[in-house]
Parts: structure tokens; sequence; C-alpha cells
């Protein structure tokens, strides 16, 4: 389905054959886009169904060609979209006013690995797998880990503050991204601060481009602080007889003084469309499983992870958890995993999908998890719900079915906003990891008072005075 932004506050150039020439002179013709097979690809990620065409893609090599582009686009005043992998889910790298596309893919190699200061410097087109491996070989441990981490790309991870399985214990992107080379929207390039563990100099430019989703520059260089790789590590499948008391399990697990390196939350309806996607996870359900706990425990003494194990059955033995299948091999281990990260893939196969990204402190799961349902009930919604428990992250992902494409656009975001008003009244927030980008800007005022989106809007211009530099995104 093709979207039109609805306003244009700022007067943007439309781009002619002058510019294209321009841009075909810096980075070559053959990666310059206007159009055709490749072009298509562009005008969508992962977020709904919607497309915005960016009038030209221009796929750079070097953070010099980077300042190059968009200094011309600044003096010019053509809006700059940064895109890493298009597997974002909130629309933060699409050209809502068209524009330039800028694409980082080429910005692909990892710099250096520092095993002394354990430390890596790389490029933000590295796939995240692919970093965590090359480090993984040196024994090194880059905790972050979204379900996307196959396709995604750090740069796009570090534009959204991504989280992952694993930051329950390890913390999201913004605990190891110690500096940060940036194309600022003037052209301008700059180190945001140092490749060190404390850093009390000034701003802290450095996280508030973490997270700024290619609204305030483009990141061409990342240093990443690593830690030593876990040497073991066992995965658990819990069941229960009501969501609810998955819920209510995970803040009696912390509260017993236990830290998984991972805990997620699957309702029964995810794993049951998971399992029929896959076609070949032989992972056993009872008929009365309403929700599944996925638990993994890590560290470098197995005695020691045993003694957690046996802590962990016993806060689980409060609840009503039936038989808890502990995977015995490195295959079962993995088909939990898969079963896991390929739950949002299996839900879109269905239909139109919208997901929501959720996070409240973890005790208030159970009641945020019974709104969500009571909500697509007064609005005739599906949703299945699934997500990092242990960090109270949520992911709502609601099902368009048969429902009218009016009914989708006009109805359904007002449920979506009775979910978020809950959220916000529980002490949380209204994305965790995904980020606002278009489709969740609307939703703002709900986590925020106007005179602090003025003051976000303030740092925005002071950064981007022309305001090229991912226009429609976050306001």
């Amino acid at each position: 389905m093709f979207q039109e932004a609805k306003s244009l506050k700022f007067d943007y150039k439309k781009i002619d054959s002058n510019d294209i020439q321009y841009f075909v002179s810096i980075v070559g013709a053959q990666y310059v886009l206007t159009s055709g097979e490749q072009y298509e690809k562009y005008a969508k990620d992962e977020t709904e169904n919607l497309r915005f065409y960016p009038e030209a893609v221009v796929k750079p090599l070097t953070t010099e060609e980077i300042s190059k582009v968009v200094t011309y686009c600044n003096e010019n005043k053509i809006p700059v979209y940064p895109r890493a992998a298009g597997s974002g889910l909130s629309a933060n790298s699409l050209a809502i006013y068209g524009g330039v596309m800028l694409s980082i893919e080429r910005l692909n190699r990892i710099i250096e690995i520092d095993e002394k200061n354990l430390q890596v410097i790389t490029e933000p087109g590295v796939i995240t797998e692919v970093l965590q491996n090359t480090v993984k070989e040196k024994g090194l441990f880059y905790p972050p880990d979204p379900s996307s981490r196959g396709t995604c790309f750090i740069g796009g991870n570090v534009a959204c503050n991504s989280g992952g399985p694993r930051a329950v214990k390890y913390g999201v992107v913004k605990d190891y991204v110690l500096n940060l080379e940036v194309v600022l929207p003037t052209g301008e390039i700059m180190w945001t601060g140092a490749n060190v563990l404390k850093n009390s100099t000034g701003y802290n430019f450095t996280q508030l481009f973490v997270g700024s989703e290619g609204t305030l520059g483009i990141v061409t260089k990342i240093v990443l602080k690593l830690i030593p790789y876990p040497k073991f590590n066992v995965a658990m499948l819990a069941p229960f007889t009501s969501m609810d008391q998955a819920s209510a399990a995970v803040s009696a697990i912390f509260r017993a003084g236990i830290v998984p390196s991972c805990l997620e939350f699957m309702e029964r309806e995810a794993i049951d469309w998971v399992c029929k996607f896959l076609g070949d996870v032989n992972i056993p359900i009872e008929e009365n499983v309403k929700a599944n706990l996925l638990i993994e425990i890590d560290g470098n003494d197995m005695e020691q992870i045993h003694k957690e194990a046996e802590k962990l059955y016993e806060v689980l033995s409060e609840f009503e958890c039936g038989e808890i299948l502990f995977a015995d091999s490195d295959a079962q281990k993995a088909d939990l995993w898969r079963m896991r990260r390929s739950v949002a893939t299996a839900v879109k196969t269905t239909s139109v999908t919208i997901e929501e990204d959720t996070v409240v402190p973890r005790y208030y799961l159970p009641e945020l998890l019974r709104h969500i349902k009571e909500v697509g009930t007064k609005y005739n919604f599906r949703s299945v719900c699934y997500g990092h428990a242990g960090d109270g992250n949520v992911h709502v992902r609601i099902i368009k079915d048969n429902l009218s494409d009016e009914y989708w656009r006009d109805v359904v975001p007002n449920g979506v906003r009775e979910i978020f008003e809950k959220v916000v009244a529980l002490g949380g927030t209204i994305s965790g990891e995904h980020g606002i980008g278009w489709v969740q800007r609307r939703f703002m005022d709900i986590k925020f008072p106007e005179f602090q989106m003025e003051l976000m809007r303030g740092v925005k211009k002071v950064f981007d005075p022309n305001h090229i530099m991912n226009p429609g995104k976050v306001f």
C-alpha cells in the first residue's frame, strides 16, 4: 500500500538531473538508484505494508563521501534518510518526503578488534550476528541480540538503542557504545567521545546519538565495549496454565536473587503459529498450556549454574507451572531459540499486522497483559503477545484479519492509544527498543508533555537547522 505524508512543514527541494549528476560524481553511477528492481526495496522496511519512495538511493563507501552528499543536501535543502538494513518496525528510515535515501550498506568492515582493551571498532553496515560471531572467535562477547540479528546492521541497532533477549542480564546497545564517528546534518565529521570506559568531559554526545533514530546525524564508525564470552549456558521452557501465572513468575524470579541471561515470554497462540510456520520444531506443548517462559542461565561455573537452576525450579513451583523442558542438547536448545526468534515472522505471514513495543516495570506485566486482551475485545482485534519478559518488554502483534481498511486505519489506533495510556500509567513507556519513527510519533503526547517535546525539537534544531536529517520521525 502506497502512503503519502499528509503535511509538509518544510520547503524541500525536489531532486533534478543536476543533483543526480552530483551524487554520481561522488559515489559512482552504479551506486545511485532512481528506479528498477533494486530501488524498490528501499521504499519499505518491516513496518506493516507501508511504501514511501525516495527520489534517489545513494550508497556511499566512506565517511568522506557521506559528508559530501550530506553537505550538498543541506545546502540545497534536500531531505536525507539514513538507512541500515531496513529491518525496522516503526518506519524509522522511510523517505516520508522524498529526497535521498542514504544507505550505509557498503560501510561493512570490522575495522579492529582490540583484544587488550576488550573493544571493537566497526563500520555501521556490519550485520549484528556477523559482528558477534567474529568477536566470539576471539573469546569475546557483544551481548545485545535483537531477533533480527541475522539481517540487521549494527548501525541500525545504535540508531534505535536495540536490546534483545540478553538485555535482561547484559544491557542494551547504549551500555556498550563508547564512541561514535558521526557526520552531522551540516556535513561536519566529529567523534562524540573517547575510547574509554569513563568519560565526564562535557555533555555526553555519544549517548545522545544512541537511540536518536538518525535524526541528528549519520553514524559512520562505532566503538563498542566487549566482555569475555561466558563458557556455559543452559536453556529451559517452562509451561504455565495462564498468562497471569507466567508473567507473575517473572518478578518472583528476580526477587529470589536469580538473574537469568534471558527470560522470554510467549503466549500459547504465538507458539502454535510458529510451530506451524517452521514445520520441523518438535517441542511438546500440553493442551492446557496458555503461556511459556523461555529461560536461559549462563556463566563460567557449571556447578553454580546448576544451583541457580535448582533455585529457579523452586520459584516456579509456586506458580501454575507444568513440567519444565530442559534442553538436553545443542540441537534442542537451538530449536527453542529458533522458535522464539521466529514468532514475529510467523504471525506476519497470516495477515497484515502492526507490532507495538510496550515496556513496564516487570512486576506489572500481569496487569498489562490483561489490559491488552481487554482492549482487543473492546476494539474487536486479535493480538499475540511475546517478548523480553525479564525486562518488562512485551511486543504486542495486532492482527488485521478481516477488519476493513477504514477500521484498521481509523479505529484500531484508538485501541493502541488505550494500551499505551495503561503502559505509561504503570510507570512504563511506549517503546523499549524499536524506536518511535513515523508510525509511533502520534502517541508521544501520552508520555511527554508539550514542553518536553519542545526541548527535544530544540535539540534537533541545534544539530539540524534545515531539518534535512530523517524528517518526519519522532516528532
